[in-house]
Order: structure tokens, then sequence, then C-alpha cells
């Protein structure tokens, strides 16, 4: 295991970088800032003991998924992270975020996109693995924490345009895919607990719509 992350110079650019571009955005259906979010995925990599790189990737994932802003392009957001927090990084960043086009410039369909992400997973470093592990944790976890809190289970699942089933199936194909491709970290173990916790609240929000 590597050494505990605790603060640094680049873990606090990496996160003031971060909220900058993440600047007004909010979790899907919550009020919450977005920067919980990576706050919460640093937080997981740190716990299981990852390196500093891994963290970084960790915090940055998303900037790059969802933060184009002014008038810059993907591929200049892409040129700035690497030249901050270096080739590794940015490598490990891109390796699982969401692309809209594919190797060929080729426009990628919703559904696509979740395809070309599960398939790049196989060639994804390890650094990418950890962090996409820690992704889907925290997402996973997050909508748990919420059904818990409220007594109208919908207006969680409200927040997915697909709804609850299809929701817990992503989340489960995600933990396949790397238990598949050999990644069988101590984090799946805990993962794995999650999905099927999101699974039957699933289960559960379909019987009692039926009702």
């Amino acid at each position: 295991m590597a050494g505990v992350v605790g603060y640094s110079d680049r873990v606090n650019h990496a996160f003031a970088f971060a909220a900058k571009h993440h600047d007004k955005q909010v979790r899907k259906g919550t009020a919450l800032p977005y920067m919980t979010h990576a706050a919460n995925v640093a937080i997981i990599l740190t716990r299981y003991g990852r390196d500093e790189d891994t963290v970084l990737a960790g915090i940055l994932r998303d900037v790059v998924a969802d933060s184009v802003r002014d008038g810059a392009s993907r591929e200049d957001l892409e040129e700035r992270v690497g030249a901050k927090f270096g080739q590794h990084v940015l490598a490990s960043v891109l390796a699982v975020t969401v692309r809209k086009v594919d190797d060929a410039g080729v426009d990628l369909a919703a559904d696509e996109r979740k395809d070309d992400l599960i398939d790049r997973l196989a060639t994804a470093n390890e650094p990418a693995r950890w962090v996409c592990a820690a992704h889907t944790l925290h997402n996973t976890g997050a909508i748990l924490a919420d059904l818990k809190r409220t007594s109208f289970a919908e207006t969680v699942w409200a927040r997915f345009s697909r709804g609850a089933g299809p929701t817990a199936h992503w989340y489960r194909r995600v933990h396949d895919r790397l238990t598949e491709i050999g990644f069988r970290e101590s984090i799946m173990d805990e993962l794995r607990t999650a999905v099927e916790r999101l699974e039957q609240a699933a289960v559960d929000a379909t019987a009692s719509a039926r009702r």
C-alpha cells in the first residue's frame, strides 16, 4: 500500500483548480456544490492509502468531463491539467473520463459513451481504475444516503432520467467490469456491498411503484 497522503501544495492546488472550474455546478437533483463529490473521492482514495497522483486524478476527473468553460476547448483544458499536474495525472484522468467522440472523431450517443467507458477500463492504468472505483463508490453511497434520509424515495430516483433499475444497473456494470479485468483491490469489497444495497433499493422502488 502506498503511503497515506495528507495535505500538500499539489492537493491544495488541485482543489482550487477544480473549484474554479466546477464553480456553481451542483450535484444532480440537489443543492450540494459539485466539489463535495471531488472532496469525497479524494477522502476515499486517501483512506485506501493511494499515492498523491492518484488522489489528484480523483479530484480532477470531472473537471475535464464536465467543466469546459470561458471559451476554452476540452483540448485546452486537458493541456492545462497536464501542464499543472503532470502527464501521468492527466493520463489517469482521461482513461476514465466519459468521451463524447471516439478515437475516429465520431460522435457517441449517451449509451455509447457509457459502453465506451466500460470498454476503455481494460486499458486504463491502475491509478485510473482506483479513480473509477472511488467515483463509483461515492456516487453509489450518496444515493443510498439520500434514500435513507427521505420518506419519498421516488424524489431521489427522479434525478436520474432512466429511473431506479437502470441507474443501479449502471453501477453494477462498472463494478463487474473492474472485477472482470482483474482489479481486485480492497476497495472492491466496499463497492460490491454498496452496489448490492443500491440494487435492493431499486427493487424496492420498482415494487413500490407497482402498488
